[in-house]
């Protein structure tokens, strides 16, 4: 009996949910721990690779649980929503962190929270990939099924690409607005010894050597900031990257701006601020001996992580109704009584299915190349596209990405299928993706600032990974058969834990890439640099002096050059080892599936 549209629209909406919560904990963790909260990256990436690490024991071991377990409601059902509710709960902990922790009590609850995640993730994820070869006849069933599963995973990835950022953006500016703790601080008055500079930006963005220096009875500073009391311990250190703020010199407000505000304490008597303006507004400026200036500027680290918190609620709790709803409407038609193993066991079983592991590999270096990519992206339109509106140019070229991805996977993937067989179209894609890398490392190399041309090269890239999302779940429920004539018994729980801890490992190992790639690079400042009233005025010395400091040139050239040929390497290892390996054509499946229905009927 074929499945239902009610069936198959409850199994979809599933998929929506998990990978709703998968791509938040992918994306976002590095970005919430290390540039919101100020673990520093490496520490971040050397977690998130352990904790992969970690699930190598783990997953398989879930995947043996699984098999063992014989309930009224199926074997798979029960795991599915107890893990469905654990990692809800959890997720919500690590995306609130409690803000009076800091160093190693942080480190250790970004570790805590980040190794349960993904335990409880695998309790869940496990039994629901392998449902499909459970209550499916395998062929075509089986392939429209994990086809529909993947297009509705790719919905709920493109969900949280598109509206986390500003959502995060508008949450937590409600939340922070209704915070008991935020005050507000005026600086500039009599009893400070205030430090001004007016440093022209070229057009790129960078400071130059042209810098105007006011102090003492020349300076008139009006400032305000405003944030929560803990902002105001220690050095008070506020930019344009972590404010939002306006402000005028001399009456006039400028059309391209940064700014930064240090002081070594709150009670400290001298305090240092740097307003960068561009060209056309310092040629407005001219060169007076005076200075009065109006800055205000009101801390976003705590809207971005009150905005983080009760957006991962929302999140969590759409994650569970979900799944609640696949669990209500999804039957297992048929059990297969599957032979339990040991550990010792399965992984010789595992072995010996050779297929199984090329596509296992397959699996891990796809995603490994995508995940680069969406770890680095946040910090490449926050630091290197910039701008005030960086939220808005993030959100819409991930509208095209995502929109892009879920079209590939509902259209393209149907509509290539039938001119072109499963492993034509999986050739297709990875040199798709191959091709748009090589677009952006080209846009990279001119200095391309605009995010309308990444447009392009976003089109290569993720139409081929969502369509290849598809095909290597359609290759590895496929190996499942195979397994069944090779070894002798159907170990469809086994292989599908591995499909969990191989993507989990691929987004490990790309978020310790991006780790490495922001500390080598500088992309955001170390957490254990302090910016000092002193600092500050070197810099401005060398400034002057015209030892230019630029964010332009080689960080960004290294963050580039990190996005586009780190991925287009990989994927190129992962397509010769699919190439010499893989040998399950449609001709020797429907041999197998021949072959295993006389078995059965002997």
């Amino acid at each position: 009996m074929k499945l239902s549209f009610k069936e198959k629209a409850a199994y979809g909406l599933g998929a929506v949910g998990k990978d709703m919560v998968y791509m938040l904990s992918a994306s976002y963790v590095l970005y919430y721990f290390q540039d919101i909260l100020g673990v520093s990256a490496i520490a971040m990436g050397i977690i998130l690779l352990i904790a992969r690490v970690f699930d190598a024991f783990n997953d398989p071991i879930m995947g043996i649980i699984v098999a063992k377990t014989k309930t009224r409601w199926g074997k798979f059902r029960p795991w599915l929503l107890i893990g469905t509710v654990t990692n809800a709960v959890i997720l919500i902990l690590m995306f609130a962190a409690p803000p009076s922790l800091d160093g190693k009590g942080l480190v250790a609850y970004a570790a805590i929270t980040y190794i349960l995640w993904g335990v409880t993730y695998t309790m869940m994820d496990i039994p629901y990939w392998s449902m499909i070869p459970a209550f499916t006849d395998g062929g075509k069933e089986r392939e429209g099924l994990s086809a529909l599963a993947r297009s509705c995973a790719g919905v709920g990835s493109a969900i949280i690409q598109i509206f986390t950022v500003m959502a995060v953006a508008a949450i937590g500016t409600f939340f922070a607005a209704k915070n008991t703790d935020n005050v507000t601080n005026t600086f500039g008055n009599a009893d400070q010894n205030v430090s001004a500079y007016v440093v022209e930006l070229d057009s790129d963005g960078n400071p130059t050597s042209n810098v105007l220096e006011f102090s003492g009875e020349s300076v008139s500073l009006d400032a305000s900031i405003t944030g929560t009391s803990k902002v105001f311990e220690d050095e008070l250190y506020f930019t344009d990257s972590n404010t939002d703020y306006e402000f005028s010199i001399n009456g006039i407000t400028p059309k391209t701006s940064k700014v930064e505000f240090v002081m070594d304490s709150m009670s400290s008597s001298d305090a240092a601020v740097v307003l960068y303006v561009d060209s056309d507004t310092m040629k407005s400026f001219g060169n007076p001996e005076t200075l009065d200036a109006k800055l205000s500027m009101t801390s976003n680290i705590e809207v971005e992580r009150l905005g983080f918190k009760y957006f991962t609620i929302i999140i969590a709790v759409l994650f569970i109704v979900f799944i609640l709803i696949t669990c209500i409407f999804i039957k297992e038609k048929s059990s297969v009584d599957m032979e339990t193993a040991s550990v010792g066991q399965m992984f010789k079983a595992l072995i010996q299915n050779d297929q199984a592991m090329t596509i296992v590999i397959t699996i891990v270096l796809i995603n490994t190349a995508l995940y680069i990519t969406t770890n680095l992206l946040i910090y490449f339109f926050k630091y290197d596209l910039a701008g005030s509106n960086w939220q808005g140019n993030y959100t819409l070229f991930n509208t095209f990405a995502g929109g892009m991805q879920i079209l590939a996977m509902m259209l393209m993937f149907p509509l290539l299928r039938k001119f072109f067989s499963t492993l034509k179209i999986f050739y297709i894609c990875v040199a798709s993706a191959i091709g748009g890398y090589l677009v952006l490392l080209i846009m990279a190399l001119l200095g391309t600032k605009n995010v309308f041309p990444f447009f392009v090269p976003g089109f290569f890239i993720m139409s081929a990974v969502g369509v290849l999302n598809v095909i290597v779940t359609v290759f590895l429920a496929n190996t499942v058969d195979y397994g069944e004539l090779k070894n002798k018994r159907r170990d469809e729980s086994v292989i599908f834990s591995m499909q969990t801890f191989v993507v989990k490992l691929a987004s490990g190992i790309a978020a310790l890439i991006a780790s490495i790639c922001l500390t080598v690079f500088k992309i955001q400042k170390d957490s254990d640099v302090k910016v000092t009233f002193d600092v500050i005025l070197n810099k401005m010395e060398d400034l002057k002096n015209n030892v230019v400091e630029t964010i332009g040139s080689n960080s960004v050239l290294g963050l580039r050059m990190v996005m586009t040929l780190a991925p287009i390497l990989v994927l190129i290892v992962a397509l010769l080892i699919f190439k010499s390996k893989y040998i399950l054509t449609d001709a020797k499946l429907a041999e197998i599936t021949d072959e295993l229905k006389k078995s059965k009927n002997e």
